[in-house]
């Protein structure tokens, strides 16, 4: 049940996707490797854009920064050719290595000609720092996690403390997985835009619930949770609108209203990275003797892509944290539930 129906919560008014999740945009599939053992609270989430051979049929896509205080890897290159040609991955920051080495072998095993015949692959991988939660320093993430997760990708998937979202926090509450969707109609068809964040940023006081700024209150009952904005935020943007790179870059700077209508500042310490694609528009590998064509929208009516993806954000913020369960972790570190706090008995 998604969060807007059973909290009584109106944020946007964009129609909503069938499942209300980024696998609403069809192709999108989501898979987890969560992992909850005592002081170990991580994972893997890897986010598969459609179910063909990515790396010879590519996604056009675009990255944008919002703050830079973050280890992915793979962004130069979709800023630089405007294309995605493997899963993206989500983890925590000390496990970027093992994640991007195990997405390699993944993509080896289905392309004989990556660095032989052609050139070689670029893995997208991004990361949040779980450390308040996990022991991170134990590098628990396996690359049998990684494959795990990508052979879990489906349809439909969970929300909140699962996958890379196990030990995140997100307004000094627990964060974690968020998702959602929106649709509109244009040229006389329908169209879909769906997010994926993995939240872990923000400070309780400036938490803002559908217009609501709960934080203050919350806050006042609780300042312990005074804590510097020094967390990230990872915002996966999927479209089946037909966009040029250009225009899902204009789309992923959007990402930031979406977030600061729950009250985030983007805060010096916290790494925000949006990535957006379209399954709409696909690019070959090899050369077909003649030029390339893709369709793309009337600039003006790219505000009908501006609002879904705001919406989105805003909702997959307040959804992973409404969809996490309390946590205690690493060193008697525990971050509670927004449902919790803010539904009591529910």
């Amino acid at each position: 049940m998604g969060v807007e129906s059973r909290y009584k919560l109106q944020l946007g008014y964009m129609e909503r996707g069938e499942r209300n999740l980024i696998t609403d945009v069809p192709g999108v599939r989501v898979g987890h490797t969560t992992l909850h053992e005592g002081e170990i609270h991580t994972g893997v989430t890897a986010i598969l854009p459609h179910g063909g051979d990515l790396f010879h049929d590519k996604c056009v896509a675009a990255a944008h920064v919002i703050n830079g205080f973050g280890k992915s890897v793979g962004l130069v290159q979709v800023q630089e050719l405007g294309t995605l040609e493997t899963p993206v991955l989500l983890t925590n920051t000390l496990s970027v290595g093992t994640v991007s080495t195990a997405l390699v072998e993944y993509m080896l095993e289905r392309n004989e000609d990556i660095g032989v015949k052609t050139g070689t692959v670029n893995p997208i991988v991004m990361e949040c720092n779980d450390g308040h939660l996990n022991d991170i320093r134990g590098l628990h993430v396996t690359r049998a996690h990684v494959r795990a997760a990508l052979e879990a990708a489906a349809e439909t998937f969970e929300e909140g403390a699962v996958g890379a979202g196990a030990g995140m926090s997100c307004y000094s509450l627990k964060g974690g997985i968020g998702s959602a969707s929106r649709k509109f109609s244009l040229y006389g068809n329908s169209y879909t835009v769906g997010t994926l964040l993995l939240t872990n940023f923000g400070t309780l006081r400036d938490l803002t619930v559908a217009g609501d700024h709960v934080g203050a209150r919350l806050f006042e009952e609780d300042q312990r949770a005074a804590e510097q904005d020094k967390g990230s935020v990872i915002i996966i943007i999927a479209t089946d609108a037909p966009l040029s790179a250009r225009q899902l870059e204009r789309a992923a700077k959007r990402a930031q209203s979406g977030l600061a209508r729950t009250g985030s500042i983007s805060g010096n310490g916290s790494g925000e990275i949006a990535l957006a694609f379209t399954t709409a528009n696909r690019l070959a590998h090899y050369s077909a003797g003649r030029p390339e064509t893709i369709s793309m929208l009337y600039e003006e009516d790219m505000d009908f892509v501006f609002r879904a993806v705001i919406e989105c954000v805003e909702e997959s913020v307040i959804s992973s944290m409404l969809h996490a369960k309390t946590v205690a972790g690493r060193a008697g570190n525990r971050r509670e539930s927004l449902a919790e706090r803010l539904f009591p008995g529910m």
